[in-house]
């Protein structure tokens, strides 16, 4: 059978990417033909071997199904036309813990509210796929994202509370459901968040990670170019310990994200003016001395901060004494972020050709 463009294209329509096939999704960039050797130029977003090896298999099977003989090259090109979405925004900050359970999105919360208050345009990724809070302590539970036109594309439309502007995983789905997914689809999700939400102009773009050093985690540092990391942890030895290897991930050469400083959370507890160490003392203190992090703040357990963010009102929204410790640790923040900024290049993203992550 005789080489045919027309023919090769209607072939290549078995092949899908991203829901769509490689014709119709506009992917074929160029054909080319020599008696039977031919060459293809398709365009991909995901530059890692592992998807280019996919995707190059399923063109070649395809197409010796259909001719005897012949020479199939597959050349990619990377598309970055993703990138735009995320372009107007100045600095992108991930808040991670080694260990759930230490207010990390309480951290989260409270920080983007107090950089709101003090005039900065913020936005908010609850990125913890498989538990996301975000909606609850926004009061925004049941909010959908809308779909909005963008330069003849469709994107989605964060939802804006108290200012900030949040996306969450939380928005579509039943939140009495459980989420379980395997990695590549917790990994898709995030990235269609980073990617396909219209954020326009943003100061601040914090981004609320999961425990751990996990899928989400590569997937982040691949997809964006981070400012730095904040490390959340309690004073408890057996959250220092976990904290300490989200330190040394970020700190890792393939990955090689600043960390800009640690916050210990319940730090104390106050009862009759006196202070009580409920989880340990001065556990970040030290820890921050042994990494040379900055220690950006030492929050205390209070009731009232847990109250307000059950009931979607954080405590940064209060004129108290409360209030005050997250505008202060959010003066913090953006002074470890300026002089970063100040010192350091920019951050590159990271570059993984293989399915074992860093190590």
């Amino acid at each position: 059978m005789k080489v045919d463009k027309e023919k090769i294209l209607n072939v290549l329509k078995q092949v899908l990417i991203d829901n769509n096939n490689l014709v119709d999704s506009g992917s074929i960039k160029n054909i080319s033909i020599d008696n039977n050797n031919i060459k293809l130029d398709v365009s991909i977003e995901n530059p890692t071997l592992q998807f280019k090896n996919k995707i190059r298999s399923e063109i070649k099977g395809v197409l010796e199904k259909t001719y005897d003989n012949v020479s199939i090259v597959v050349d990619f090109m990377i598309n970055k036309t993703e990138e735009k979405t995320t372009s107007d925004i100045q600095n992108i900050i991930a808040i991670s813990s080694g260990k759930g359970g230490v207010g990390k999105s309480t951290i989260s919360s409270n920080l983007a509210i107090a950089l709101q208050k003090q005039g900065f345009s913020v936005g908010l990724i609850d990125a913890d796929i498989y538990g996301p809070s975000i909606p609850l302590m926004f009061d925004a539970e049941g909010e959908k994202p809308k779909l909005v036109n963008k330069n003849n594309k469709s994107l989605m439309a964060p939802v804006i509370s108290y200012g900030v502007k949040i996306m969450s995983i939380g928005f579509f789905s039943d939140g009495s459901n459980a989420i379980v997914w395997r990695g590549p689809m917790a990994t898709k999700a995030l990235k269609q968040m980073i990617e396909q939400t219209d954020w326009g102009k943003l100061d601040y773009l914090l981004i609320d990670l999961p425990p751990g050093t996990s899928d989400i985690h590569l997937s982040l540092v691949q997809t964006l170019s981070l400012t730095g990391a904040i490390v959340v942890t309690t004073p408890q030895p057996v959250a220092l310990i976990d904290a300490r290897k989200a330190i040394d991930m970020f700190k890792m050469k393939q990955i090689n994200v600043p960390v800009i400083g640690l916050i210990e959370n319940m730090s104390w507890c106050l009862i009759d003016n006196n202070k009580h160490y409920i989880f340990g003392r001065d556990g970040g203190k030290n820890l921050s001395a042994s990494e040379d992090i900055l220690l950006l703040a030492e929050i205390p357990l209070n009731q009232s901060i847990r109250e307000a963010a059950d009931i979607g009102r954080p405590a940064a929204l209060q004129e108290t004494e409360l209030g005050d410790v997250f505008v202060k640790l959010s003066q913090q923040v953006r002074d470890s972020i300026n002089s970063r900024n100040k010192d350091l290049p920019k951050t590159k993203k990271v570059e993984i050709t293989h399915n074992r992550g860093c190590n």
